[in-house]
């Protein structure tokens, strides 16, 4: 098997990302355009993190930071690479992005019903926070 590479995404992964979303990832986003990635990897260009295996996109992770909060999004693996290790370095260096910027706490988002996700995110030493629920509000139509 070809070595993992994580590298940050550019402009020009952005049609294979969302491609690759359609392939690996649970669940759909309000921001799972063009439009959303692209201003994405303007705004925060070591945000998008990929897992490449001899130039194949294996996995990917939003490592967001808003100089206050380090949030994790789109952890995705391809099917066809799961349990070999793609999550668990994308992981460990959206961790060290963060460690790097400041950060003291990450959170993730983790769709109730993914089981196979709550699974990963746990192995990795992440743990539902009971205290607090997520209330959100579309700013678009």
């Amino acid at each position: 098997m070809t070595e993992l590479r994580v590298r940050a995404a550019a402009p020009e992964d952005v049609d294979g990302v969302l491609a690759f979303w359609k392939v690996a990832a649970e669940g759909t986003s309000i921001s799972d355009d063009r439009a959303g990635v692209e201003r994405l990897i303007a705004r925060d260009p070591g945000a998008l993190l990929l897992a490449e295996s001899g130039g194949v996109l294996a996995g990917t992770v939003i490592a967001g930071f808003d100089g206050w909060r380090c949030h994790l999004y789109r952890l995705a693996v391809h099917p066809g690479r799961r349990r070999q290790g793609v999550g668990s370095a994308l992981l460990t260096a959206a961790e060290e992005r963060f460690v790097r910027l400041g950060g003291r706490r990450a959170d993730a988002m983790v769709l109730v019903r993914n089981e196979i996700a709550q699974h990963a995110w746990g192995a990795a030493g992440y743990g539902p926070e009971e205290r607090w629920r997520r209330w959100v509000k579309p700013l678009t139509g």
